[in-house]
């Protein structure tokens, strides 16, 4: 490595992936998709999320010896920050408390608990750091936004922090600003919605992902409060199916049976009318909550950036302009560069523009 060259390895585990990336500076070298196949994943079935810890690390392990690199090329390990207790945005090292929170499943099960072990298992192997950068649990909501509207809930800060943070960074870098001094309104479309207000660096408010707002390909976000509680109680139902019915099998998918956005396009363009008004009702409820957002900032934005996997539709992005330019302009990044993000989050304490947080 050449003075002021660092390397990084950036990890965010999926439910049936692991995604990894080798990164000089801010050049990616190496970047892979180990991609888990039902025969492999099948053992784990119905067991806690953390038994596959083994057998993820051994396959990063196993790529990284066949790229060329030894674990001792590495000054930082990153990995996709889990489902751990609310705390502001920012680099955290790995540390035991962290880890106690993932094991207890204090705050939810998700294959991104397993970025913390993972990054701590191969960063002892390598003799360096070990970091999460913006967990889903970043927490930086008023006191205001938390409340529900009802004494026995509290409203919950979930939200694609990663993405939606580096994206706000990527925006300032880009106007020659610094993120702090920005007020934006940021949209990740994924397989989950999360739209969310910033304001002097600080995510204020959000529609927690899968709970609140638009529903998804997949999720079926906000539902009639009474109505839910009629299907809780119809005794057609248990608890774990309803939650995959509305988490897993919501959205797009309960209406079209697809949770693919492509094949609900192909569709439109094949005269389908259905497919047509579930497309249409999910970008009129995403430009609904932009603009609910919007007020939270008093309406006075610098952007609205919409990121995240469906952000490459340009037939959802052509249909959200007209309803949302009016409010600020609009920046578009497609896709859910995470592993970019992770390694800039180490970068940033590697070099000491910020400190590293801990728990």
């Amino acid at each position: 490595m050449q003075a002021g060259e660092f390397s990084v390895l950036a990890i965010d585990p999926g439910s049936a992936s692991t995604k990894i990336a080798v990164y000089t500076n801010e050049q990616p070298e190496l970047v892979r998709n180990l991609s888990h196949s039902d025969s492999e994943m099948g053992p784990f079935l119905g067991r806690p999320i953390l038994d596959q810890l083994d057998f993820r690390q051994r396959k990063i392990e196993a790529e990284l010896r066949d790229a060329g690199y030894e674990l001792n090329h590495f000054q930082a390990v990153a990995g996709r920050g889990g489902m751990i207790r609310p705390l502001v945005s920012g680099t955290y090292r790995v540390n035991e408390e962290m880890l106690s929170d993932l094991r207890l499943m204090r705050y939810g099960e998700h294959a991104a608990n397993l970025g913390a072990f993972l990054a701590q298992a191969i960063a002892q192997k390598a003799d360096c750091e070990a970091f999460v950068v913006d967990p889903v649990s970043v927490d930086e909501w008023t006191d205001q936004a938390r409340i529900s509207g009802s004494a026995l809930i509290e409203r919950f800060c979930m939200s694609h922090a990663l993405n939606t943070k580096a994206v706000a960074r990527r925006f300032a870098r880009e106007q020659g600003r610094t993120y702090p001094e920005l007020r934006l309104v940021v949209a990740h479309l994924g397989s989950g919605i999360s739209v969310s207000a910033h304001e002097g660096g600080r995510m204020i408010d959000i529609n927690s992902a899968g709970h609140e707002g638009t529903f998804s390909t997949e999720r079926a976000g906000g539902l009639p409060l009474q109505r839910v509680i009629h299907l809780c109680f119809s005794g057609k139902y248990t608890e774990p199916e309803l939650w995959n019915l509305f988490h897993r099998q919501g959205g797009i998918y309960s209406y079209l049976g697809t949770k693919d956005l492509r094949e609900v396009e192909r569709r439109i363009a094949a005269g389908d009318s259905k497919a047509a008004l579930i497309f249409n009702a999910m970008a009129y409820q995403i430009a609904k909550d932009i603009g609910t957002l919007a007020t939270v900032l008093h309406g006075r934005l610098d952007a609205i950036l919409l990121t995240g996997g469906m952000a490459h539709s340009q037939k959802l992005i052509e249909q959200l302009r007209p309803a949302i330019q009016w409010i600020a302009p609009v920046a578009v990044y497609p896709g859910e560069d995470e592993l970019q993000a992770l390694a800039e989050g180490a970068l940033r304490v590697l070099r000491h523009e910020e400190h590293a947080r801990e728990l």
